[in-house]
């Protein structure tokens, strides 16, 4: 995979001549969640057209810019909009942007995700927080990957997803009195939604919530060492036996909910977060 680490090297080269900025944390932002930009104070809007490699979105909701600016008084970069399997990119393609972020100096990683209910306590409008996932995409972004450079070949994924962001995050919503879910998120290839069948598989499996992006981003993180965490917004909940049609814009008002408790929460583990000057990048 030269050409891929190739690809990171030209990405991060441009990016470090246009904007002079070194950021802590990547944070990605799925369908509908794009507020988190908002509260930055922005020192740079980047289009991804003009990004070496870079992919442009092709999903309503997804506004495509790169975002450097302050965010907890913490340099971060956002990626406002992010890529998926279903639009006909690689797995190298979509995580790409993780392995910018990293390349960039960001040794912490927020994503936050659009997904679909399956945990029957769940209601649209709630926020779950990741705390393992399934990966039923039938594909992964370290297949085939050989180079060194780009970290191990067999990274260890019984941490995914950081204990301690998770802790402070939980913490953070008891002192905001912000409801906040727990669970497992399976990812699958999309585009279509599940059928009532396969709802049901995935209840059965151990499954929370179900979504079609986030988790090879997550495993591209683990790779680079990233401390991640992750936040979903559930836009409907399926339920196998009384399954309703689902729009996208459906999808989109309900992330709208969630997403400015996504946002401030996202705020407030930044600022609650001790940063560890010891890991590398």
């Amino acid at each position: 995979m030269e050409d891929l680490y190739q690809w990171i090297q030209e990405a991060a080269a441009f990016l470090k001549r246009t904007v002079d900025f070194k950021p802590d944390a990547g944070i990605i932002l799925g369908t509908g969640l794009g507020g988190v930009a908002e509260r930055l104070e922005i020192a740079e809007r980047i289009p991804y057209s003009r990004i070496p490699h870079f992919l442009e979105s092709t999903v309503e909701g997804h506004s495509g810019h790169l975002v450097f600016g302050k965010l907890a008084n913490r340099p971060v970069v956002v990626m406002q909009g992010r890529f998926h399997s279903y639009e006909g990119y690689s797995m190298h393609q979509i995580t790409l942007p993780v392995r910018l972020m990293h390349a960039l100096g960001a040794r912490y990683l927020f994503v936050n995700s659009a997904a679909g209910g399956l945990n029957p306590q769940f209601v649209p409008g709630d926020i779950m927080i990741v705390t393992d996932h399934l990966n039923l995409m039938g594909q992964n972004p370290l297949r085939g990957m050989v180079d060194p450079r780009l970290g191990d070949r067999f990274p260890e994924m019984s941490c995914a997803y950081d204990r301690e962001m998770i802790r402070i995050a939980l913490n953070a919503a008891l002192d905001l009195k912000m409801h906040l879910q727990a669970g497992v998120y399976a990812a699958v290839q999309g585009p279509c939604l599940e059928t009532p069948a396969e709802t049901r598989m995935l209840r059965i499996l151990g499954a929370d919530a179900v979504g079609m992006s986030t988790v090879p981003e997550v495993i591209v993180a683990v790779q680079c060492r990233m401390r991640t965490m992750v936040l979903a917004a559930i836009t409907n909940v399926n339920l196998p036996d009384c399954m309703k049609p689902v729009s996208v814009q459906e999808v989109i008002a309900n992330a709208s909910i969630a997403e400015p408790k996504i946002s401030l929460l996202i705020q407030e583990t930044l600022l609650r977060l001790t940063f560890d000057e010891t890991i590398e990048v």
